[in-house]
């Protein structure tokens, strides 16, 4: 059996050369995948190793090309890409899901927003790393944000579904064959739920979820396999929110793609089974393995994945995470927990840099929740200078803080860049935590300004609440402290979910 691989960037390329018989560097149209199909006389081509774009066309080289599409059905794709279709068929097989609707008119999406509470989200169908997919928090941002999303998928419905805050999302990576499930993993997200999968950082095997919890993944998994007839790989998110009475928490899915996902490959190393070999196995139904349960093995290590982003490249954008995918790259380490697989990942960062007690330390963002002062409760005992950029943070973090901290105000020079260089060079800023609810508005923000000139000044930048306490913990843990100091503290597992278990 000859293979091809259709490659759309050569520069991401890093096919071996015995890895397929040809390689060819065109882009991924119907046209030119049908030219390559119809040359090479191909018996089949595999359209759910290739990101987006090859779903995209999967129905049309099927009912138009005539090319025999191996794996999942691309009739089952459209059901899966199109939100209102996905949505349907989950209601059907009693697969919770937050609370959604398709959009017909401005109005109606402002009726639905209202009746189920700002914030909403709207999501585009056949769309890539959450393209115009955006959380919307007022009805003034509503009309704008619609517009956008129905322009980006003009051919296919726009569904807006309601927004939880402050949940915990779950990654799920899986094989079928034939509607049933072969192997999958579940990684936990370190970051609120609202953040890209690919920004995300993925925790595996998950160091905070119970076994019915893993059990009722499991279960979702076998129900969307079997529902979708899935045959070969396949990527979910769900959410898991907590009952505000105390009860099971729920478990909501919100994403399903029938390819693999930019996890594939770290599930594979982590869990020591290769997922796109039984792949393959699967979407040529050849020696299928039967399903094992790869995640009731107990293992005496996880590791972690965390993104690497490019934000220098990007002049003037706001370095801040949301539901449309920023990051350029990954980094991935084991460890013994979470904190030695997080410690080892984060420093493999490009041009990382720990910042060592007795640096300065600037905090700023959101004053409603307690991020900033359980990060400041972390750092305090380490010897760190403490500053802000206005004097409501400084007097938030002295009152809040369990220890007795004194931060000081710096002048902040929003509008000259290199006066604002040289208060980070006078008060040894090496590390900024800035964690804010949403994007700023204007250029003028003081939350932007202090995202954007830590991130062009070469100075770590934390932007987002969950990761910044679990780096602030392992700063805790790994970093010497003065003769004395207590390190009694809460574990960041303590605010998964946005508050305390």
């Amino acid at each position: 059996m000859r293979s091809m691989i259709l490659k759309y960037n050569p520069e991401t390329t890093s096919t071996d050369f015995d890895e397929a018989d040809r390689l060819y560097f065109e882009e991924l149209s119907y046209e030119r995948v049908m030219d390559i199909y119809e040359l090479e006389n191909a018996s089949g081509v595999v359209v759910s190793v290739g990101g987006q774009l090859p779903q995209n066309i999967a129905l049309r080289l099927q009912e138009t090309g005539k090319a025999n599409v191996l794996g999942t059905d691309p009739r089952d794709i459209d059901k899966a890409e199109d939100r209102q279709k996905f949505s349907e068929i989950l209601d059907s097989i009693g697969v919770d899901q937050p609370a959604w609707k398709e959009l017909t008119s401005v109005e109606a999406a402002e009726k639905f927003a209202q009746e189920v509470g700002y914030p909403v989200l709207v999501r585009p169908s056949y769309v890539l790393s959450g393209a115009a997919m955006t959380v919307i928090r007022s009805q003034d941002d509503l009309k704008d944000k619609l517009e956008a999303a129905s322009n980006v998928s003009p051919d296919h419905p726009v569904v807006i579904s309601k927004f939880i805050e402050g949940a915990q999302e779950i990654d799920v990576d899986g094989v079928a064959s034939k509607g049933e499930l072969i192997i999958h993993a579940v990684s936990e997200h370190v970051e609120q739920a609202g953040v890209h999968s690919g920004d995300a950082t993925l925790v595996l095997p998950p160091a905070n979820l119970d076994q019915d919890t893993m059990d009722r993944v499991k279960e979702i998994a076998q129900k969307v396999a079997k529902a979708w007839n899935i045959t070969g790989p396949f990527n979910m998110q769900i959410i898991r929110a907590e009952d505000p009475e105390g009860g099971v928490p729920a478990l909501k899915v919100i994403e399903c793609n029938l390819r693999a996902s930019r996890s594939f490959p770290f599930v594979s190393k982590v869990l020591g089974t290769n997922f796109i070999d039984v792949a393959t196995k699967a979407l040529v139904s050849k020696d299928v393995p039967q399903p094992t349960d790869l995640m009731a093995v107990k293992r005496d290590y996880l590791a972690t994945k965390v993104p690497q982003f490019s934000w220098t490249r990007l002049a003037g954008a706001d370095p801040f995470l949301g539901v449309e995918m920023a990051s350029t790259g990954e980094m991935a380490c084991f460890g013994k927990n979470l904190v030695e697989a997080y410690w080892a990942s984060l420093q493999s960062a490009m041009n990382f840099r720990v910042p060592e007690p007795g640096e300065g330390i600037l905090f700023g963002g959101e004053l409603s929740k307690n991020w900033l002062a359980t990060v400041v409760d972390y750092l305090a005992p380490l010897g760190y200078k403490l500053y802000a950029a206005d004097a409501e943070v400084k007097e938030y973090l002295e009152t809040k803080s369990k220890h007795k901290i004194n931060v000081e105000v710096i002048e902040f020079p929003k509008e000259d860049k290199r006066a604002l260089r040289e208060v980070f060079k006078k008060y040894d800023i090496r590390g900024v935590f800035n964690l804010a609810q949403a994007r700023g508005k204007t250029v003028m923000d003081v939350d932007y300004v202090m995202r954007r000139n830590a991130v062009d000044f070469g100075v770590p930048l934390f932007m987002e609440p969950q990761t910044a306490m679990l780096f602030a913990q392992c700063m805790s843990e790994k970093l010497p402290r003065p003769e004395g100091i207590p390190s009694e503290v809460r574990r960041w597992s303590d605010f998964i979910g946005g508050k305390p278990l």
